[in-house]
């Protein structure tokens, strides 16, 4: 009879908590505010560790972190502070489905499933921001749909394709430098945990 192996042990917890700090920092304090007369918006590299953290530890403890992490920032801000669990879902998303390509879905060398992990999670992160904003604009700030999404699509999207395009070079060109080192020192995603 095989022993399964717990997944929140000290260890990972630990993790998930550094993780989350970093992504915490990068997204607070390692960003570009960028002003709009239709809502607020910035151009940050937190989303280039929350992908990294997929790529390096998994879609479960990547994912935890990049929500965890991104809904500190939000609780931080009165201005967002309502949307914390929205970003929580969204962060965690995008990044569990970054992990869920790298990690389990087998095709390809592996610096082709970096690149399209990135890119997934980004896809998969801009989806469900665009339709949140326009969602929200309709139902808690009171525009018309054709206004909700005019203003999404000219102000929220671009930002949110340039912050995923950074996030998944940044991510993908830090991915192989990292792994060697994290590999030796045992804390690389493996199937078993």
């Amino acid at each position: 009879m095989t022993e399964k192996k717990q997944f929140f042990t000290i260890r990972n917890i630990t993790l998930m908590g550094v993780l989350a700090a970093a992504i915490f920092v990068l997204t607070k304090f390692v960003s570009i505010p960028i002003p709009s007369p239709l809502g607020r918006t910035a151009l940050s590299v937190g989303n280039a560790m929350c992908i990294l953290s997929a790529l390096l530890f998994g879609p479960l403890t990547g994912g935890l972190a990049a929500g965890l992490g991104n809904a500190l920032v939000d609780l931080m801000d009165p201005t967002w502070a309502a949307d914390f669990w929205m970003t929580f879902i969204n962060k965690f998303l995008m990044t569990f489905v970054a992990g869920l390509i790298m990690h389990k879905v087998r095709f390809g060398p592996e610096n082709l499933r970096t690149w399209l992990a990135g890119f997934g999670g980004t896809l998969t992160y801009c989806l469900l921001y665009v339709t949140k904003n326009i969602l929200s604009g309709v139902l808690v700030r009171g525009f018309t749909w054709q206004v909700s999404i005019a203003e999404t699509v000219a102000v929220k999207l671009p930002v949110t394709l340039v912050n995923g395009v950074i996030a998944t070079v940044c991510a993908a060109l830090l991915y192989p430098a990292l792994k060697l080192p994290l590999k030796k020192s045992h804390m690389l995603y493996t199937e078993d945990r």
